[in-house]
């Protein structure tokens, strides 16, 4: 066996010497502000070297976790009990348990024994998917592996009445529950680590301080996120082409031209003071809704959908590198949660899997009606923005009153964030409801559970609204002489002649904006407001805590005694007056980017641009979470683990459906089929006509007419609403479909539109099916090299192992 092998490090920065220990000898490479060190294991083999990680002897923490309760004078009072149970329990646990009374607050630092981690590591060692942990090589144990261990320990430690530490916190026994940042780890140049970390792959300090402090979850969220913001680049540059390529036809297009110079005289769009209109009047309309439906939207649709999979396929492999780096690519978070109960509790029974019927019926039944309440809530949002355009229109406003149909949308979107919001307690809370109905095996089984939940529900919230704007508005409302109407009274919302996407892209900007500007902004200032109302609060009992010599308990530190209550009262102080974390800050988090990711993707071909407000977003939102989880929230509890979890299965769904969404926007939503067919099978020059543009006539062949003279279409209107601007009473009027004059049934041209769109949207879907498939397969979910480094590794620790059996 090796034996331990003192190292010194110089850190550049600061010029101190640090001593490390490890099993191997060490050879680090890299000190970044005498903070973390990875160096590298030598074996025998000197082609090959493994990562290790090990600590500054001085750097080690004095205490796990600080419980906070409120001090209790009646010694009677069974908080006071319950509270002197719960400790009683963990010092028979061995653990180290200091109480600090001050002013009207009890705070007790908890420091788990050298045996308990020796147990940890020999079970690792042992076990079948942890043995490659780099937990279980290093002389001293991490203070993330101690913070997880003491953590769970706390968690499952119960008091003669079966209360655990969440439900004495429920119950106002202890107050809060932190582990504890560490003071050298959060000087300013570190809180720029994590977001610098992501655009510059070199740089050792911020892919260590994320992996260590926080743990491998968190290291991996900021390494998703980072992936996916630099793979948005090239996406939002297409965007930003295919916007400009429109942009560049914007005055040249024929389609824009024959609206603008149109004497069609338009049908009322809505009841009573509607009346009818001029085509041309829409012109700028039109104008915007060439910008986000034309060719060119066609092929940025078919290249996020295949972009997704490349996406999810690089991430595969970007992944592997690290947590090869990491030693956690076999790693297992059900296993290991075996290995923390044995270790709380030799004598622990496995929580056995189980599966009802009877339960998991309930569930999707339940699951099933939430469902059906979501989709009530998007069609009370249909009445409303068809009862604001009614109301709109009548109001003294004249510009509202002109445009009602486009502000009730914007404002529908507004009404629809707003509903977002509310619902996003709500799922929250549906969704933990039926995971404990579910009662799964293990908190890692929980998590998944409650992820597919949560996400359905988000989704649906979000994305209901938008699949009927993108596939129902327009094309169910009828048509002049037998309108759809809510409740017999109020006309279904209808598409502008120059189609139907623009809707669907103002709603989606709308939503996306809000959503991207309004989270960060109060994710950001609200812990900022809190953290700084906490801070004055807790400068007060730092000031009536008194004082003591610094350097002398730093003296003390550094030869491994406590420091002085003072000192430590100080440090828990700082601690407690940050904002709490739970199991929903990391969660939130990546809730809010698979979100984005699928705004990003799904309806892509409806706002081209959505790739580029996205990244705009994403530069901000990883700078703010950064500083938040460093400085103004407690720290979260590090997790080990070796992937981004369900959330992957989720992306790959969202890759599907990006896939049919976009294909059914383009082939239904979209007005790229009908002018298609019109060029070459209806168009001038389908017919032969020559130097006349291709597209000439188009608007007014989608046009059909209605006649006042039918009693059925002069019922729908009032008389007042047929006399135009200039005075004159109308004998007919034009609206947008495929219909005969005389009897309003719908023209061949119409059935052979919808052939064509059937037969695109199969097309497409093939198409890029299989090139997501071609892609997923040419490129490999992990490099050669973490192969070839693993097998390796595996050679060397059998060599080890065979060279100690021999030895002994």
């Amino acid at each position: 066996m090796e034996a331990l092998l003192p190292t010194l490090v110089r850190d550049r920065t600061t010029h101190t010497i640090y001593s490390f220990h490890c099993i191997h000898n060490l050879e680090p490479y890299i000190v970044i502000q005498g903070i973390i060190i990875q160096p590298v294991c030598m074996t025998q083999s000197l082609e090959y070297r493994k990562p290790c990680v090990c600590f500054p002897q001085h750097q080690q923490r004095t205490y796990d976790y600080v419980l906070v309760a409120d001090k209790v004078e009646d010694q009677e009072h069974p908080k006071f009990l319950k509270q002197v149970a719960f400790i009683d329990h963990l010092r028979k646990k061995n653990m180290k348990v200091t109480k600090i009374v001050h002013v009207d607050k009890v705070f007790y630092g908890v420091r788990a024994p050298k045996e308990i981690f020796d147990k940890y590591r020999y079970l690792l060692k042992v076990s079948d998917s942890c043995n490659w942990s780099g937990d279980r090589k290093c002389g001293r144990i991490p203070h993330s592996t101690r913070i997880r261990v003491v953590h769970y320990i706390l968690h499952h430690t119960h008091i003669n009445t079966g209360e655990n530490l969440r439900e004495l916190q429920e119950k106002g026994v202890f107050e809060a529950t932190f582990c504890l940042h560490e003071v050298q780890k959060k000087p300013i140049s570190l809180i720029i680590c994590i977001p610098d970390y992501l655009f510059n792959f070199e740089g050792q300090c911020r892919m260590s301080f994320s992996w260590s402090y926080f743990g491998e979850k968190v290291a991996l969220y900021y390494l998703w996120l980072g992936w996916y913001t630099i793979l948005l680049v090239p996406a939002a540059i297409l965007g930003v082409i295919v916007f400009l390529y429109a942009l560049a036809f914007f005055n040249t297009s024929p389609l824009i031209k024959e609206v603008c110079e149109s004497d069609t005289v338009m049908c009322p769009r809505c009841d009573k003071w509607c009346q009818v209109w001029q085509l041309r009047d829409t012109c700028t309309y039109a104008k915007v809704s060439h910008l986000f439906d034309n060719e060119g939207t066609v092929a940025f649709a078919m290249f996020m959908a295949v972009w997704a999979t490349i996406f999810l396929e690089l991430w595969k492999r970007h992944k592997a590198m690290f947590v090869s780096k990491w030693n956690v690519f076999d790693w297992c978070e059900e296993e290991e949660e075996l290995i923390l109960g044995v270790v709380n509790d030799p004598d622990c029974h496995p929580k056995e899997f189980r599966h009802s019927y009877l339960r998991s019926t309930l569930v999707l039944v339940l699951v099933t009606l939430m469902l059906v309440l979501i989709i009530g809530l998007t069609q009370a949002l249909v009445v409303f923005r068809v009862v604001a355009a009614v109301v709109l229109s009548e109001g003294t406003w004249e510009f509202v009153r002109d445009h009602a149909n486009t502000v009730a949308v914007m404002l529908g979107a507004v009404l629809h964030y707003i509903t977002m919001q509310v619902m996003t307690r709500v799922n929250k809370t549906v969704a933990f409801k039926l995971c404990e109905i579910e009662k799964t095996q293990s908190m890692t089984a929980t998590e998944r559970s409650f992820t597919v939940k949560m996400f359905t529900f988000q989704f649906f919230t979000l994305f209901s609204s938008l699949i009927y704007v993108a596939f129902f508005l327009g094309r169910i409302n009828g048509r002049p002489g037998s309108y759809v109407r809510i409740f017999g009274k109020w006309r279904l919302e209808e598409c502008h002649p120059s189609g139907c996407l623009t809707d669907l892209f103002i709603q989606m900007a709308v939503i996306m904006l809000l959503k991207q500007t309004l989270n960060n902004i109060f994710e950001f200032i609200v812990p900022w407001f809190k953290s700084k109302f906490r801070r004055n609060t807790t400068k007060k009992l730092e000031r009536k805590s008194g004082d003591c010599n610094k350097n002398a308990c730093r003296e003390e530190e550094k030869r491994g005694h406590d420091p002085c209550d003072i000192c430590k009262l100080h440090d828990w102080l700082r601690n407690y007056d940050l904002n709490d974390v739970n199991f929903f800050s990391l969660f939130n988090e990546f809730l809010e980017m698979v979100l984005q990711f699928s705004f990003t993707t799904i309806f892509v071909a409806a706002f081209p641009l959505a790739p580029l407000l996205a990244l705009i977003n994403n530069i901000f939102e990883i700078r703010l979470d950064a500083i938040k989880m460093v400085s103004l929230e407690r720290r979260l509890v590090p997790k080990k683990t070796n992937n981004i979890g369900i959330w992957t299965k989720v992306l790959e769904a969202i890759g599907v459906l990006a896939v049919i969404a976009n294909g059914l926007v383009i082939g239904v939503s979209s007005d790229f089929i009908p002018r298609l067919v019109y060029r070459y099978h209806y168009g001038p020059c389908a017919n032969g006509e020559d130097n006349v543009h291709c597209m000439k006539g188009y608007i007014n062949d989608t046009l059909s007419t209605a006649q006042i003279t039918d009693l059925n279409v002069r019922k729908d209107f009032f008389p007042s609403q047929l006399i135009t601007g200039s005075g004159f009473n109308v004998t007919q009027c034009s609206y947008k479909d495929y219909r005969n004059d005389v009897d309003y049934s719908l023209t061949s041209q119409f059935w052979l539109i919808m052939a064509v769109r059937f037969a695109f949207v199969v097309l497409f879907e093939h198409v890029v099916v299989i090139f997501k498939c071609i892609a997923a397969w040419f490129v490999p979910d992990s490099p050669m090299l973490v192969k070839n480094d693993r097998l390796k590794d595996k050679l060397c620790r059998l060599k080890e192992e065979l060279q100690q059996s021999t030895d002994v």
